[in-house]
């Protein structure tokens, strides 16, 4: 079980990464576990995310593996929308076409 103050730690690399996302671009919880070097703990960076208070970091922009925004978090496709990210037919972000990449044009995930 992870500590309290490494789940703390954790958290805050978790938002540090999130907040480099930019407008109009999408990052999954695996991508952004991977970033972290931790490829396995994509459930952990949505449960951090899910508990995040703090407004400057954009939680709205990762979604799931396939493209699936959070349950519960009902304003999530709205605030996507706003920022012209594009949506499936079926209601997934289109991450073929709004992935964010990282700092050598690559994603992962």
């Amino acid at each position: 079980m992870i500590e309290q103050e490494s789940k703390a730690l954790f958290s805050q690399r978790v938002y540090q990464l999130v907040k480099q996302i930019l407008s109009g671009s999408v990052k999954t919880y695996g991508e952004i576990a991977w970033m972290m070097g931790k490829p396995k703990a994509a459930r952990q960076v949505g449960q951090a995310l899910a508990h995040c208070r703090d407004e400057s970091v954009p939680c709205h922009r990762v979604v799931n593996a396939k493209g699936q925004t959070a349950p519960g978090f009902i304003e999530q496709k709205q605030l996507l929308m706003a920022e012209s990210v594009p949506f499936l037919e079926d209601g997934r972000v289109d991450l073929c076409r709004c992935r964010a990449k990282d700092k050598r044009g690559e994603n992962h995930g």
